[in-house]
């Protein structure tokens, strides 16, 4: 029998002087996160800087800039989508809004604040992606949602009455805002992130996000949480300051994808082999994706290409496999997601009505390239780089100005590199 003290240990702290309920009237849904970071100060710093966090049309500038485009503006109420209805896009970004169909996201902590610990950790069931007679369900749609209760996976629940100093289990843990236990079913597997990340379409019922069917034709059986919450182990704070000597490992809330550097490195791996017959180098290159789900996935416009290339000796570039952009230039470097209009013309998700092509790396794909490469006076390198974009190219051309430069720059994230 493990004391309390034990199960406490590195999660609660003994104060909750600044941790709050709900509001009268409102939902736990309205618990804003930096209440949950005096207990959870480790975890509360890691989702402050992930993408959950940032979700909003208020604070991610991708989604933001296509949000104005597409819906308008996001600090106004009763904005409506270009079908007339309600923003199906806020049932993701800005889960707690579209729970009280509002579309004024500054209106509330809880809008501004997108997925916020509480919007999460308040699922108690998985209703799926789907109404018996087809009609889809997004974000929190997806789910039961508790409005006086919280979940989570240790399956443990708590009480909301203080515990006394000395007590010993079966004592119930204290929490400030009630906590149901036996959810661990649902907290450690896909279902936790289906809800928004299983599909989406657009007003035409055009398929925009398609990562659960990605991963489901894999055959995997890796959870999302395996790579994207991964436990980590990371130094214990008190008020913002590094405990000495003190790690905690917790699962990790920066749920980095695909705007995270170094979680995008981790799904391709680039190999190559090479024949020299006089003036010429043949080069098979190797294209692997090593995750459960389609690379890139996610946003539509997410792609990456495959740049061939020589050098000399002091890393001047003598040969390219393309002069623009492999788009244009050599198609079968380009990986992504082609929508197009009635006419067959490449167009704009929310005006897409149907799938030109889709040239990602499927779950665990390998693609081969060949090239004949010329072997220039100098030749002394000979590499080959995987660059991941975030943006298609005629999308970054109109967000040039707009958005940050580092979301325009194209990613390194594999390289094979042969010294000739």
């Amino acid at each position: 029998m493990l004391p309390v003290s034990h199960w406490m240990a590195g999660v609660c702290s003994v104060s909750f002087l600044y941790l709050t309920a709900p509001i009268a009237g409102e939902s736990v849904q309205h618990v804003d996160a930096a209440s949950c970071k005096q207990c959870h100060e480790e975890i509360y710093q890691q989702w402050s800087g992930s993408m959950h966090a940032n979700s909003s049309a208020l604070k991610d500038p991708i989604h933001g800039a296509f949000y104005k485009n597409v819906v308008g503006d996001p600090t106004q109420e009763d904005v409506k989508a270009g079908n007339g209805k309600y923003p199906v896009c806020l049932k993701c970004h800005a889960p707690v809004a579209a729970m009280e169909g509002s579309t004024k996201l500054d209106a509330k902590p809880a809008y501004a604040q997108g997925i916020g610990c509480t919007t999460c950790h308040s699922f108690s069931a998985f209703k799926g992606t789907d109404t018996p007679d087809g009609k889809p369900l997004y974000g929190t749609d997806a789910y039961e949602m508790d409005k006086a209760s919280l979940y989570g996976p240790s399956g443990i629940s708590y009480t909301t009455e203080r515990t006394p100093a000395d007590a010993k289990w079966p004592t119930p843990v204290h929490h400030p805002v009630p906590m149901q236990g036996n959810k661990s079913e649902l907290f450690k597997s896909n279902d936790a992130c289906m809800g928004c990340h299983e599909k989406r379409s657009n007003p035409h019922g055009t398929p925009l996000c398609r990562t659960g069917d990605e991963y489901r034709t894999g055959k995997n059986f890796v959870s999302c949480q395996a790579c994207h919450m991964s436990i980590v182990s990371v130094p214990k704070l008190k008020d913002g300051q590094v405990v000495a000597g003190e790690m905690i490992s917790i699962p990790d809330h920066s749920m980095a994808g695909g705007h995270d550097d170094k979680m995008i490195t981790r799904g391709i791996a680039l190999s190559m082999d090479t024949k020299q017959e006089g003036d010429v180098i043949k080069a098979t290159l190797l294209v692997r994706n090593r995750l459960p789900h389609a690379y890139p996935t996610g946003a539509p416009f997410r792609n990456f290409f495959i740049r061939v290339a020589t050098y000399d000796k002091d890393g001047q570039m003598l040969w390219k496999n393309y002069e623009v952009h492999p788009i244009k230039d050599d198609p079968k470097a380009a990986f992504w997601y082609t929508l197009g209009d009635e006419a067959g013309n490449p167009t704009m998700p929310p005006k897409a009505t149907q799938v030109l092509s889709d040239t990602r790396l499927k779950p665990n794909e390998v693609r081969t390239l060949e090239y004949e490469i010329p072997v220039k006076p100098g030749t002394s390198i000979l590499r080959a780089e995987a660059l991941y974009d975030l943006l298609l190219p005629p999308i970054k051309a109109n967000m040039k100005g707009k958005l940050p430069d580092d979301l325009l720059t194209p990613k390194l994230v594999a390289a094979v590199e042969i010294r000739l």
